[in-house]
């Protein structure tokens, strides 16, 4: 079976089973689509007439992914992380590429391709190592804040080293396939080539500037959400054209019009368009890339691609730990970093594709770098939890010689001081209590401390630095973190280290308040709720109700509501979710017909109480401090 619907049928199947697996062991859609394309070309040898056609489309996805970056420049956090930006981000980058190209130049490969090596090994995978942070909730951790600044400086430098290999590779190396064959420049002298590359640029900045915004507001005024897409789609395609016609990279190119867009008022509307293009076609060339790989290079130089994915790990883990250390990250999320970065990334198969274009490497020289990158991204799972397997160790031993760095035992434990535990912080300071603080920013821990507060930098889900905060002799527990998973942990952990213990916990959502409940919480506050609460009475007063009435209909919901979820408790099942589960649904619409019923009752009953308006709490309401014990909390 021949033909256009057939070969789509196979490219999309292959990519959806394959990411689909990908994802399900942890390894991101980027090693899926790889997968996908060998099972299209070495397994099945599905062929399609015209593939350089193919290849050429799929590369607008890495177009399109430069001109997204350059939209997410943002000025105030690149200036918010200029010391790791440039500091920690530079000099990676460029150690990476010293070592590594000394150490091609040594093992026999030319000066051009150890520094091409240098260039594919500097970068790691900004896809898979920012997916595993955000689902492990360390992204705004030290060690996440350094990895992000630093994919954020590799993702910049990939422009120029883009531009530097068709440099290197110099004319002897064959030419490229590029978009568009020959260019404006090729007839012309060294001075007018010059300034036609400038004045391309110029068209670029300026075009995407005053052109642009006027035609995307016309567009917008006239409602014409079609036409927006498209519009979108033209600047990059317009750009790609432009840019290849005097010789530049296309993708750097994107990337200038999206830095100068990225301060626009349709930025966001840019990327919606342009991201689901920029997955589909993104995807399309990572699977091209696979279905370059060969199987017979794999089975002949197994032991080549193995030396040469571990050796890439321990360079790059040898470069990063030190300058870890040197800007101050340092212990476990010095580990993160260095470990979290270990890896290759999706760029390096856009530098092998385009050296290979130009002659830079040959055919198996490609398929080996291809699968080394592959394999290192393979094995990130594996260096994340060497990083967690590290920290624990060096824990204990600090436990054993380091006494002095573990904190002091206390009462009541803290678990958390981002927004919501800064306020219950300062609470409970404002009211003579000091809580011991745990969280997992240095930062934070150090601003905090600069307040006279006792707080101290670890993970609070690590059951030993739990203990360590005297989690067995301590009335009271506060789990303040953001992270549902790990606030169950916690709660479960306290519950069986101190059977005693009181726990307040921040909940997520209705669900995870039972999830916290069944682990042991004695009191679960739902992080939303009491604003939303606040909330619904001002729409209320703002409506013209009484401010006494208003009171009067919140403590009614609240009360209800709580009711409701204490009798709502049996009707969840852990098996499933909560929008599938009828009876949970049903007990759901049932408590709102409650508390409809409930406010409507109280209205005809104080009306009178209203005309009163209010009255002063007696004597007696107002708690003072040494009224009762220290460690009661309830």
């Amino acid at each position: 079976m021949e033909g256009l619907a057939f070969y789509a049928l196979c490219y999309l199947a292959a990519a959806v089973l394959a990411v689909i697996v990908s994802q399900r062991i942890g390894l991101g859609s980027v090693v899926g689509y790889i997968a996908a394309g060998v099972l299209i070309g070495p397994v099945f040898q599905i062929s399609v007439a015209g593939s350089g056609y193919l290849e050429q489309f799929s590369e607008f996805g890495i177009i399109m992914m430069l001109f997204l970056i350059g939209l997410e420049i943002d000025p105030q956090m690149v200036w918010r992380l200029r010391d790791k930006l440039l500091g920690l981000g530079g000099l990676q980058v460029a150690v990476t590429i010293a070592v590594v190209t000394a150490a091609g130049v040594g093992l026999g490969f030319s000066w051009q391709q150890g520094i091409l090596f240098g260039f594919i090994a500097a970068l790691s995978s900004t896809a898979i190592v920012l997916q595993t942070l955000e689902e492990k909730g360390l992204l705004r951790s030290d060690g996440g804040q350094a990895s992000f600044a630093v994919l954020l400086f590799q993702d910049l430098a990939v422009i120029p080293m883009l531009a530097c290999i068709p440099l290197i590779a110099g004319s002897g190396h064959g030419t490229s396939s590029g978009h568009g064959g020959a260019t404006l420049l090729a007839d012309l002298p060294g001075w007018a080539s010059a300034i036609l590359t400038l004045a391309a640029v110029g068209v670029v900045v300026a075009a995407a500037h005053f052109l642009s915004r006027p035609v995307f507001r016309t567009i917008a005024l006239l409602g014409l959400r079609e036409v927006f897409t498209a519009a979108a789609l033209l600047v990059v395609v317009g750009i790609t054209v432009l840019m290849s016609a005097v010789g530049l990279s296309p993708a750097l190119g994107a990337f200038l019009g999206g830095v100068v867009l990225a301060n626009s008022e349709f930025k966001h509307e840019l990327q919606n368009d342009i991201e689901p293009f920029k997955g589909l076609l993104l995807g399309l060339f990572f699977m091209t890339i696979g279905a370059k790989i060969d199987p017979e290079i794999l089975l002949a130089n197994w032991l080549t691609v193995a030396a040469a994915t571990f050796g890439l790990i321990a360079i790059k883990a040898i470069v990063l730990l030190p300058l870890a250390w040197f800007f101050r990250v340092r212990g476990p999320a010095g580990w993160l970093f260095t470990l979290g970065l270990a890896q290759a990334g999706e760029f390096g198969f856009v530098l092998l594709s385009i050296s290979g274009d130009r002659g830079l490497l040959s055919p198996q020289m490609v398929s080996i770098s291809v699968l080394v990158i592959t394999f290192s991204m393979v094995l990130t799972p594996l260096l994340f939890a060497s990083s967690e397997k590290i920290v624990v160790v060096l824990g204990r031993r600090e436990r054993h010689h380091e006494n002095s760095d573990q904190p002091d035992q206390g009462t009541i434990i803290l678990a958390g001081v981002g927004r919501f535990g800064q306020i219950v912080n300062r609470m409970l300071l404002a009211n003579g209590y000091k809580p011991v603080v745990l969280d997992y920013r240095a930062d934070v821990v150090e601003n905090v401390r600069k307040f006279g507060v006792k707080s101290f930098f670890g993970d609070a889900g690590r059951p030993d630095l739990l203990e360590s905060a005297g989690l067995a002799h301590a009335a009271l527990l506060i789990v303040a973190i953001d992270d549902p998973d790990r606030a169950t942990e916690i709660v479960a952990h306290a519950r069986r280290s101190n059977p005693g213990i009181q726990i307040i916990v921040r909940a997520y959502d209705r669900l995870h308040h039972y999830k916290l409940v069944d682990a042991g919480a004695d009191h679960v506050v739902r992080e939303l709720f009491d604003g939303s609460v606040q909330v619904g009475g001002m729409a209320l007063q703002s409506l013209g109700m009484h401010p006494y009435e208003v009171e009067k209909r919140k403590a009614v919901f609240v009360e209800q509501d709580t009711a409701g979820l204490a009798r709502m408790a049996t009707l969840v099942n852990a098996d499933m979710p909560a929008a599938s589960n009828p009876d949970f649904i049903a007990g759901f619409s049932d408590i709102g017909k409650v508390i409809e019923n409930a406010m409507m009752g109280y209205r005809s009953g104080y009306d009178e109480m209203v005309a009163r308006g209010w009255n002063a709490p007696d004597a007696g309401s107002i708690h003072v401090q040494g009224s009762v014990g220290p460690n009661r909390f309830s």
